[in-house]
């Protein structure tokens, strides 16, 4: 396989075939010789005929078509983008041999989106809807008036996958039962299923047109190009160095009050029975300014609450030469959360996570901020010094433990024990009071004995979170547990112990609830209620969400004694009720994050002062 260089691969055009690699034109001769099928008499007949004298000593066959094959040239193209000679993938014109510029253009063609799966996915989409709007396709919320189907899928578990099939399956049936409409709409399989299972979704099942991985969405111009010609297209390539830096997404439900940024992708952690490093390659980060740039321009575009997203978002580590010369180099070798190891070399050098989240806050103190989704491994104390200082930083931590049982863990090759773990849960909580904290948990992972799952719900019980995500193992191939483990716990016997866990957790979970039932916390206004008008609802600052009724209030900001408040609003609310899920409350003012906050200080030191 050709290897080409960095600078080549930023603005390189899509690879041609083998045969038109080694088509080639001899610079006085017509029509072109075909090296695919010349022979060595041909060859030197072809030179003959335009005069040049044939070297008995020359290479033949297959040495001569490498000696004279496509040079690094072949492969850049002759635009370096602006400003300044910056190399812009995304500005540039890439030229496809066998496509004009009319087969690549999207001719208001329209498209219809559905993602599934984590808030990557979310922002996959918005990338990809970019992408296709730059070409000139349009989008539609109404999939019969679709002429493209992109699908976002997920692949971390069987049952999303199981989902996905009965939506394709189902797509073709509808599309069948509309003369034309058949051969007429093209289905894209994007992200990570589309990576795992692309043999499957082509060839075996044939429901859908063109498989997309998640490092190849700039090419989905000549993918759409090459299905519109009847056949099937697909490019999973993992990238290295794919961060879609110069791409900015366009949200897809512009009137929501916060946006997701991504920061980097991948992952390196190789835990024994995750897909994601296999799916979405290895980790590679953003460099700092780019992720500025598009807060700052998120912020100035109204938003009020903004996620940095990563598969393993707080081991970011930027190093760019860009960044180098603007923030300062940093050799330092990455801390690592007292007690947890890696599978891999530590790293050196670079901006880390703590550096981005302490520079992105800055940008606006009017605007929240979160992350997601982390590994404890990854929790230095300078992050939780951010996370504690900056009142725009949201009060709230995911910390995925998967396990309890310290055997399960090292099976799992987490590069923690339960100790370690519940010694980062003392730690936070110390270091950022109040707190809120979620988590992630398997049952029935390979191995799994019943004292071991009991050492899970033992954890839950003592750590108590706000909430969690908590699943039953599934298999994935490719992974570590796949090749060297026994999925040896019934599936009867993970779904009993996957109840029994959820009990726990909810029991837990709103024991801790109900200690906040009167407190005031800042919430932002998202929309309605899922169940009801009459009610807003939105997150406060540690996360959980909050519901209260849609009242006239003071404005804490202008005096205003009555206004109607909005979505987008910041409210102070008290909290008056609570279950396992949802708080409830009464909205007392509409206020900022800066005032909410100075409030708050304001009446701690206060209490203080009673207190001594």
């Amino acid at each position: 396989m050709l290897s080409i260089p960095r600078c080549a691969r930023a603005v390189v055009g899509r690879l041609p075939s083998r045969a038109q690699l080694f088509k080639v034109t001899h610079p006085t001769c017509t029509p072109p010789i075909s090296r695919a099928c010349c022979s060595t008499a041909s060859t030197a007949a072809a030179s003959n005929t335009c005069g040049t004298p044939v070297d008995d000593n020359a290479p033949s066959g297959f040495s001569k078509k490498l000696k004279d094959g496509p040079s690094l040239a072949d492969f850049m193209s002759s635009e370096t983008g602006v400003p300044g000679g910056e190399l812009s993938r995304l500005d540039s014109v890439e030229e496809v041999p066998y496509l004009s510029a009319e087969d690549l253009a999207g001719n208001e063609r329209k498209v219809y989106f559905e993602t599934y799966g984590c808030q990557m996915n979310v922002n996959d989409t918005e990338i990809s809807w970019a992408l296709l709007k730059k070409a000139g396709y349009l989008r539609t919320n109404n999939v019969d008036e679709a002429d493209v189907v992109l699908i976002m899928t997920c692949s971390i578990r069987d049952k999303a996958e199981r989902r996905i099939w009965t939506r394709l399956r189902n797509l073709r049936l509808d599309f069948s039962r509309i003369r034309g409409k058949l051969n007429h709409v093209k289905v894209v399989l994007m992200g990570c299923m589309a990576e795992r299972l692309k043999k499957e979704v082509l060839e075996t099942e044939r429901l859908v047109d063109v498989v997309v991985g998640p490092d190849a969405y700039r090419d989905l111009p000549r993918l759409l190009a090459v299905a519109g010609s009847g056949q099937k297209a697909v490019n999973v390539q993992l990238s290295l160095e794919e961060t879609y830096a110069d791409v900015t997404p366009i949200r897809l439900n512009p009137e929501k009050s916060g946006a997701f940024v991504s920061i980097m992708r991948g992952c390196d952690n190789m835990c024994s029975y995750c897909i994601v490093p296999f799916t979405r390659g290895r980790e590679r980060s953003r460099d700092m300014a780019t992720i500025i740039d598009e807060v700052r321009y998120l912020c100035d575009q109204g938003l009020k609450e903004i996620v940095l997203l990563g598969q393993n978002v707080n081991s970011y580590r930027d190093v760019s030469e860009e960044s180098f010369q603007k923030f300062g180099v940093k050799m330092d070798p990455t801390h690592n959360s007292a007690g947890f190891k890696t599978i891999y070399h530590n790293k050196e050098g670079g901006l880390r996570f703590a550096d981005l989240l302490h520079k992105v806050v800055q940008v606006s103190p009017e605007v929240r901020f979160g992350f997601t989704s982390p590994h404890p491994k990854d929790f230095p104390d300078e992050l939780l010094d951010v996370i504690n200082e900056n009142d725009n930083c949201f009060k709230y931590v995911h910390i995925p433990a998967q396990s309890g049982s310290t055997r399960v863990l090292e099976l799992m090759r987490r590069g923690h024990s339960r100790e370690s773990y519940l010694d980062l849960i003392q730690h936070i909580r110390k270091k950022i009071p109040r707190v809120r904290l979620s988590s992630d948990f398997i049952v029935g992972f390979c191995g799994e004995t019943y004292e071991d799952y009991l050492e899970t719900l033992s954890l839950i019980e003592e750590v108590r979170y706000d909430f969690g995500f908590l699943f039953a193992y599934s298999m994935r191939k490719k992974t570590h547990a796949y090749h060297r483990m026994q999925d040896d716990v019934p599936q009867e016997e993970k779904m009993k112990r996957l109840h029994r866990i959820n009990d726990v957790f909810n029991a837990k979970a709103l024991e801790l609830k109900n200690a906040y039932i009167g407190d005031e916390e800042l919430v932002l206004i998202d929309g309605d209620s899922a169940k009801s008008t009459e009610f807003w609802a939105g997150r406060e600052s540690g996360f959980n969400v909050v519901v209260f009724p849609k009242t006239s209030v003071p404005c804490a900001l202008t005096g205003a004694s009555n206004v109607e408040l909005k979505k987008g609003d910041f409210v102070k609310v008290k909290i008056t009720d609570c279950n396992m899920k949802t708080f409830r409350g009464a909205a007392m003012e509409r206020t900022s994050v800066t005032h909410f906050w100075q409030q708050r200080h304001q009446q701690a030191h206060n209490n203080l002062l009673v207190s001594a």
